[in-house]
């Protein structure tokens, strides 16, 4: 199959969706995208097995987890045709369990297959067009699309109509460590719909919206600035007090999404991460600290992930920012 380099735009193409989704037989590739509380699954497992949550109201269903992702993979589909299209990796938490009403007396222990009904509240998916790619630093990264849905964000006492809360990105999956690479610019955190028809029209929008070749070029200028180790040492000093300060302080200063776990991760991988960790003089390019940030953010759950990747990526160009220019930057002053 061709291959693709991001030296273009991104094309875009017409409007009629493909029927078929099943006939793609490949899943994205690599290990899990996220781990921390979460379950492997397939676009197969959700559509057959799992039973769709309810406005209580009426009895009339949400938009289905499988609904989202086919809806995705088939806007991605008519957007990148001709592309090579890789299955949807899916990500599950929080499960909750049922029963049919003719097992209602029977003792867990005991319910067969077919007397179990399971959702799960939350869920994540990536979908990987290994066709569309980059390099940064060495490592290739594959245009990925995906999204999260956690049903606790919804209101299901209402009626069928109300708001359903979605976050869908676009950006790249780094192939040596299967990290999400996020920006702005690729991502819709808090995307509003009432049906099926919104949603698509929303996963469009921002599929034909995103520059690939301009965050390309963001991400690749990470490589050019270093941080001493005595600065990371800082960073990681600044970054353990930051969710220690006073409010009105916290406002003055680039928002950090990662908690304690996370910068315990970073200081590890920054000594030991075979492809990401320090060079031998102490020194670590930021492209490698990104990695560390998004490696990290691996054990986060599937409802902040998202937003801990953007985070990710606004808090290295903050630091770019204040190593190209020599400007004041409280992380590492």
């Amino acid at each position: 199959m061709e291959h693709t380099t991001i030296d273009t735009d991104i094309k875009t193409v017409g409007e009629t969706l493909p029927a078929i989704i099943d006939q793609i037989e490949i899943t994205s590739s690599g290990k899990a995208f996220i781990e921390a509380n979460t379950i492997g699954s397939t676009l197969s497992e959700v559509k057959h097995s799992h039973i769709i949550p309810v406005f209580i109201k009426d009895n009339e269903p949400v938009i289905s987890h499988c609904e989202f992702i086919e809806t995705t993979l088939g806007v991605a589909m008519d957007i990148f045709r001709g592309e090579g299209i890789l299955k949807p990796n899916v990500r599950l938490s929080h499960p909750i369990k049922g029963r049919i009403p003719e097992a209602k007396n029977k003792p867990a222990i005991e319910l067969l297959d077919h007397e179990r009904t399971i959702y799960y509240e939350r869920m994540a998916f990536v979908i990987e067009i290994p066709t569309i790619y980059t390099d940064i630093g060495g490592n290739r990264l594959n245009l990925t699309i995906g999204g999260v849905k956690a049903y606790n964000l919804d209101n299901l006492y209402n009626k069928s109509g109300a708001d359903q809360h979605f976050k869908i990105f676009i950006g790249f999956k780094n192939t040596v460590c299967t990290n999400l690479c996020v920006a702005t610019d690729g991502y819709k955190g808090d995307l509003k719909v009432k049906n099926v028809d919104m949603l698509r029209s929303s996963v469009r929008q921002m599929l034909q919206n995103f520059n690939a070749v301009q965050i390309s070029q963001q991400f690749n200028e990470l490589s050019e600035y270093n941080l001493t180790e005595q600065q990371f040492a800082q960073l990681i000093g600044r970054c353990r007090m930051y969710r220690y300060l006073p409010e009105n302080l916290q406002k003055e200063i680039p928002e950090l999404m990662f908690g304690e776990s996370q910068l315990n991760t970073i200081c590890h991988d920054y000594y030991r991460d075979k492809s990401f960790s320090r060079s031998e003089d102490g020194n670590l390019n930021l492209w490698r600290l990104y990695n560390l940030f998004t490696g990290a953010n691996k054990s986060s759950y599937i409802d902040t992930f998202l937003d801990r990747s953007v985070n990710a990526f606004d808090l290295v160009n903050v630091l770019k920012d204040a190593v190209k220019n020599k400007d004041a930057c409280w992380y590492l002053s």
